[in-house]
């Protein structure tokens, strides 16, 4: 099948070559010279697991809006539908709450819809990107000429591991407008994976895929409150707590994202709590559960930031890992920043460093420092910390290390 995409980021590129890897030709169209430069030079400049390769090996090339439109068969669009970075969840939570901008969605999808209207021919437009319920017919379908045929397909992927999670998902969600488009799709993604196609109404599938992400971050929301529980509590330890829960198949579902450590983060998670705790607000519902949530992870923060400035003792302070999770180099949402902004609130002297994002090494200096293993890098294994530091470990893997004190989070002091 000939795909097209409008929109070729840090999603839409990753699926593109997914897909072009099943077989199909891809063609796509974005105005960003850092997209240009990418498939001009065949070099990522961010880590996706298996991209580099498959973009090595790809056809894929920048193309028209009007030859996007020409030439596909089915159209995803994977525009951003960005929040202001105060909004990101890398600062405190904001007393204000918005919306996503929608405008660079509805810039696009208006653009590909005249060239689709000038064709006077039907083209199958899969809108991916991010939106709260009632957005897409709302604001969208009154946007878009009768040629145009709308469904909504949010994809559930992490970057860092989008071809992997797109290759081979739980499930995928599909809000249907027009069901001969619907039809198209499933049989297009049958040729992807075997997973469940899962058809529903375009409002259910908007809320699905915000629901979705919110409730993974109540699930590590949970597991940190009872990291911080077994800190506190004599002789308790986390991770014996939380994994007597990932046994509980039936009722708690899964082990996935039930371990202690830093808070929520990624491009998705944090920002779509404050989306919905802006909806539950214009709602006027009677418990904002996702400002909850989000409090929870800010709070939480606060309480590492108390542990680092307790165990300072008038070292500097050495956050290690800047990303939102492990062996990624993406920042948005990282909990690790919101702690940085914590402590420097605090007027603490506080330095940050990350082998995936910065280009230096972290020098040695000579003198201890308090350091934070703010994502679960393999590299921090193997780092040299100075004698006399001390070493707070959220995640409980780096090993004992000679003339280093290193303190587990979340292993509760012992009963003597």
């Amino acid at each position: 099948m000939k795909v097209g995409f409008v929109g070729l980021g840090k999603l839409g590129l990753p699926t593109a070559l997914a897909m072009e890897s099943r077989g199909h030709r891809v063609m796509g169209c974005d105005p960003a010279p850092e997209v240009a430069s990418i498939l001009r030079s065949r070099k990522l400049t961010y880590r996706e697991a298996g991209a580099q390769k498959l973009l090595k090996e790809s056809r894929l090339g920048l193309i028209s809006m009007s030859e996007v439109a020409r030439s596909s068969d089915i159209i995803f669009v994977t525009i951003q539908t960005p929040h202001q970075p105060r909004f990101e969840g890398v600062s405190r939570l904001p007393a204000e709450r918005r919306d996503f901008d929608y405008g660079p969605l509805k810039a696009g999808l208006k653009s590909l819809s005249r060239q689709i209207e000038r064709l006077g021919q039907d083209r199958i437009v899969v809108i991916v990107s991010t939106v709260l319920p009632g957005t897409i017919r709302r604001e969208i379908l009154p946007a878009l000429g009768p040629h145009s045929k709308a469904c909504y397909n949010p994809f559930f992927i992490a970057m860092g591991t989008a071809i992997a999670d797109f290759l081979d998902p739980e499930f995928t969600l599909f809000g249907v407008s027009d069901l001969r488009a619907a039809d198209t799709a499933e049989r297009f993604y049958r040729t992807i994976h075997s997973a469940p196609f899962y058809r529903t109404s375009i409002e259910n599938a908007e809320l699905i895929k915000v629901v979705y992400n919110t409730f993974i971050s109540t699930k590590i929301a949970f597991a940190n409150t009872v990291m911080e529980l077994c800190h506190k509590l004599p002789g308790a330890d986390a991770d014996a707590v939380l994994d007597a829960l990932k046994l509980c198949r039936e009722r708690i579902i899964s082990g996935k994202y039930l371990s202690g450590g830093m808070g929520d983060g990624g491009a998705c998670h944090p920002r779509d709590n404050i989306a919905l705790s802006h909806l539950s607000r214009k709602l006027g519902l009677s418990f904002d559960w996702f400002e909850a949530v989000m409090k929870q992870r800010e709070k939480g923060t606060e309480w590492l930031a108390d542990l680092v400035e307790r165990h300072a003792a008038g070292r500097d302070i050495l956050i290690l890992g800047k990303s939102f999770k492990a062996e990624s180099s993406l920042l948005a949402g990282s909990p690790a920043l919101l702690l940085a902004a914590i402590l420097k609130e605090r007027g603490l002297k506080t330095r940050m460093w990350d082998p995936y994002v910065d280009e230096t090494s972290a020098a040695p200096s000579g003198r201890p420092f308090c350091y934070l293993i703010g994502a679960m890098h393999p590299d921090f294994r193997s780092f040299p910390f100075e004698r006399g530091s001390v070493v707070l470990d959220p995640w409980r893997y780096i090993a004992a290390c000679s003339g280093v004190e290193v303190v587990g989070v979340g292993k509760g002091p012992s009963h003597g």
